[in-house]
């Protein structure tokens, strides 16, 4: 059994993933079933509410306003987004998910106006996680009366390819959001995006950062860039699938409670290769056709893949609790 209390080195995390992929995968699922219900995965919806007209330049995003071609759309009324929620409950989902392409919460109306759709989702007795961009205290603290569950903000990448990737917002900027997020007592979502250039040791210490943040994510998803046309990094290669379970099986292995979810990129993995993603240690989907602005596979085709493999998907009261008293989260050293 991994140890959950250990504190990573990039060194540490290297061996893992230099196993043999039989051996990495095989660990990985003995932790897993630790941790988690082995044949459960946890389905959850994700909608932009605010598409477009974003002020970042992330590389790898078509909503940026710098070099996407998405265009900019108001906020989502209430009942709209709340009617998404009901028909994603229907469907099976536990997690309704919604994004704002800000690089900013808004405040006002607009943040106001997420307050009340964080309050309508959980009274539908759904999860409810929000990525809206940076956070101060204060909303922090709001989202938190409102109920939010989660809130989703990704690190991408390592700290030192960080820069090669967005330059409108550092890495201590994204730390600072999650610091925020664990002081109000939200539980936190934040991940990573693989095939934008990046070396082996650039995953391993994206993972390390993670892994040794207090409180650690209680959900940490794994992406595969999806190469959008017209942005920076919209002509390079498709992750290699085996890439993609290597980081699912790391993910397991040092954040072993966590909810490792196999997000963007789903759609171009064969359902092999899906399946060896959760036999790895991922333990959620985003269900339904769209990611946000991408694509994502067809609902019918995911509840047959389970049904295909054997699995099903996650009951409520199986979903993470939330572990920790969330003190303010701060990287250990990763040498």
């Amino acid at each position: 059994m991994v140890d959950t209390n250990e504190q990573w080195t990039v060194k540490q995390a290297r061996a893992l993933y230099e196993l043999p992929l039989t051996e990495l995968v095989f660990r990985a699922q003995s932790t897993h079933r630790d941790h988690h219900p082995p044949d459960a995965v946890q389905l959850c919806t994700l909608l932009s509410v605010k598409t477009g007209g974003c002020a970042e330049d992330c590389s790898y995003c078509p909503q940026s306003a710098r070099h996407g071609d998405v265009e900019a759309e108001p906020l989502l009324d209430v009942e709209e987004v709340l009617a998404r929620a009901r028909a994603a409950k229907s469907s099976g989902a536990t997690r309704f998910c919604m994004g704002a392409a800000w690089r900013r919460a808004r405040g006002g109306a607009d943040f106001e106006r997420v307050l009340a759709m964080v309050r309508g989702v959980r009274s539908l007795d759904l999860e409810a996680c929000v990525t809206l961009g940076m956070l101060d205290a204060d909303q922090a603290l709001a989202l938190a009366e409102a109920g939010l569950t989660a809130y989703n903000h990704n690190l991408d990448t390592s700290k030192e390819f960080y820069g090669e990737v967005i330059t409108t917002r550092s890495f201590e900027d994204r730390l600072d959001t999650l610091s925020k997020v664990s002081g109000a007592g939200i539980r936190v979502c934040s991940g990573g995006i693989i095939g934008m250039g990046e070396s082996v040791g650039d995953r391993l210490g994206l993972l390390v950062t993670l892994a040794n943040l207090e409180p650690r994510p209680e959900s940490v998803p794994i992406n595969a860039l999806v190469p959008v046309a017209g942005t920076p990094l919209g002509d390079r290669p498709r992750v290699d699938p085996f890439d993609l379970v290597r980081m699912c099986a790391l993910a397991r292995l040092m954040l072993p409670k966590a909810t490792v979810r196999l997000s963007a990129g789903r759609s171009e993995l064969s359902r092999e290769a899906q399946l060896l993603c959760f036999m790895a240690g991922a333990n959620s989907i985003f269900y339904g056709d769209k990611l946000l602005t991408t694509g994502n596979p067809d609902t019918a085709d995911d509840l047959a893949l389970l049904r295909d493999a054997g699995l099903r998907p996650m009951r409520a009261d199986e979903c993470a609790a939330d572990e920790h008293a969330a003190p303010s989260p701060t990287p250990r050293a990763s040498a």
